[in-house]
């Protein structure tokens, strides 16, 4: 079964004008004319067909990955509401987290609130293109308390660092 970036991209509602989905990753040029370009990935858990979060990475054409970093989806309270309805515990496999798998009609990531995620996408993107977030974009509105916009820097391999 497919993972439905596009769609899941989609929801996010990124203000990239110049951005496309390629397989499961989001690559966006926010600011025209420069050759720095933003690339968002689904991290993956220990878990076949599972996924934690986001990494975000900023990509030069010469230089390859010159930053990135992760989003947990637990860290930005992105399926929170999902795992309190459903009394998954934070000691499973499942909590904060989304696979491949789904139910007809519905989308993997079914129950997700992407407030906090995009929050910490827009505080990122203002780093490495100022100015590039259009003020204008449309945004998810989601009632309950704000999450903290935390990310974690990653090494080059990918791993979190400490």
């Amino acid at each position: 079964m497919s993972l439905q970036a596009p769609e899941f991209f989609a929801e996010l509602c990124l203000p990239f004008h110049d951005h496309t989905v390629v397989g499961n990753t989001y690559y966006a040029a926010p600011v025209p004319g420069t050759p720095l370009r933003l690339r968002i990935d689904f991290s993956r858990t220990i878990h076949a067909d599972t996924y934690g979060g986001l990494r975000l990475a900023v990509v030069h054409p010469d230089r390859g990955e010159i930053d990135a970093v992760a989003l947990g989806f637990v860290d930005h309270g992105t399926f929170h509401r999902r795992d309190e309805a459903n009394n998954t515990s934070r000691n499973t496999s499942g909590y904060g987290t989304f696979n491949k798998y789904h139910r007809p009609g519905r989308p993997p990531w079914d129950g997700a609130v992407t407030t906090g995620l995009r929050d910490a996408i827009e505080q990122y993107s203002a780093i490495w293109f100022p100015g590039a977030w259009s003020a204008s974009a449309p945004s998810h509105t989601a009632s309950g308390p704000p999450r903290p916009s935390v990310a974690a820097p990653v090494t080059r391999a990918g791993a979190r660092a400490r």
